[in-house]
């Protein structure tokens, strides 16, 4: 029986759960999962990704619309989740900024309590045409001169916000402690040789933001150092290019997306270094996640990464520093290197905590 008397919580802009895409789906499930007898919850789902409509999920209502979560539809599927949502919720959670276009519309004919996670500056990044930056760019300011509050997961967008809007935010990162370390299988030793092997990994969308092509280039220049990395090689023609320059490297492993969570993490937490290539975004939940798996960890030296890793990890900015790190580290060192990293995961990115800075907000 529903409490009349519990607020009504929308949340927009995800693919939809059960979670099998990325940070804010993965951010729903835990939401749903660990508010939902605290909170009316309704979670806007893609039916193009969850054709059998399931009705409830995490105690959470699921209300499914007709279009992609992402690329260009993401905008009229999160307006038209946005307008849904306003019949019957208190508070709408939207993440990400493509259908904040309409919220001075919104505000002009509602009350209604609005919270926007406007994720990393997904403007800058290179995929993008002049278009389809300038209309993110557009959407970001909307989103920060409307709602009525912004959610920034990282410190370094939280700083960016301010200069760039004079609009103060809430700092609200990801959980990653919902990964865990699994020992290797038989069956999966069989299927994976270098699994057998001391091997480096890495978990990402190919994108040149992610920095893949300058991380393969140092393991192509180091025969004796394996590299395992999991992403979407066949959705572009970038990663497909990357895929056939570097798949005769008998010590680099490309392989395609693995979305059963035992098996990942069998692969990613049994890894002696984590190599963390992104360089665009806020706080990424892969490297939050590599965290909680004390798995030392070697990022690009930009900003948001060092913000997240709290300036304890290793960096390099370029191919050429990612080989004499690969190197020069020793056993010792990265040892204490991802003791340092679970400490910080422990203090700071746990589901527990994260969702009661969004109770908060609710």
């Amino acid at each position: 029986m529903i409490d009349i008397s519990m607020k009504k919580v929308s949340i927009i802009g995800t693919v939809g759960i059960p979670a099998k895409y990325g940070g804010f789906e993965t951010l729903t499930e835990y939401l749903t999962k660990l508010l939902a007898e605290e909170f009316e919850l309704t979670v806007f789902c893609s039916s193009k990704s969850y054709p059998d409509k399931t009705k409830t999920y995490n105690g959470a209502q699921l209300k499914y619309i007709p279009l992609q979560a992402n690329g260009v539809q993401s905008i009229p599927y999160d307006i038209i989740s946005i307008f849904k949502a306003l019949f019957f919720a208190d508070t709408l959670l939207i993440l990400g900024v493509s259908g904040c276009i309409i919220l001075p519309i919104v505000r002009l004919f509602s009350k209604k309590k609005l919270v926007v996670n406007i994720d990393g500056l997904e403007w800058k990044r290179e995929k993008w045409g002049g278009f389809a930056k300038w209309f993110l760019k557009f959407s970001e300011k909307i989103a920060v001169k409307n709602a009525h509050v912004i959610v920034t997961d990282n410190k370094v967008i939280q700083d960016y916000v301010l200069l760039e809007y004079k609009t103060k935010t809430q700092l609200i990162a990801y959980g990653g402690d919902h990964v865990q370390r699994e020992k290797i299988s038989a069956e999966l030793i069989s299927s994976f040789s270098f699994l057998n092997e001391k091997y480096c990994f890495k978990v990402c969308r190919i994108e040149p933001e992610n920095n893949v092509k300058m991380i393969l280039d140092a393991f192509s220049i180091l025969p004796n150092q394996i590299i395992v990395i999991i992403g979407n090689w066949n959705n572009s023609e970038y990663g497909q290019k990357l895929k056939d320059n570097y798949s005769d490297f008998s010590n680099i492993f490309l392989m395609n997306p693995i979305y059963n969570q035992q098996t990942l993490n069998q692969i990613r937490s049994n890894c002696y270094l984590y190599i963390h290539g992104h360089s665009a975004g806020g706080t990424n939940p892969s490297l939050v996640e590599a965290m909680y798996l004390e798995l030392p960890i070697l990022a690009f030296g930009v900003k948001y990464n060092r913000e997240t890793t709290e300036h304890q990890a290793m960096y390099f900015e370029n191919t050429i520093e990612l080989k004499e790190l690969l190197l020069s580290t020793n056993k010792q060192a990265l040892t204490k290197n991802g003791i340092t990293m679970r400490k910080i995961a422990d203090r700071r990115y746990t589901w527990v905590e994260i969702s009661k800075k969004y109770r908060d907000l609710f």
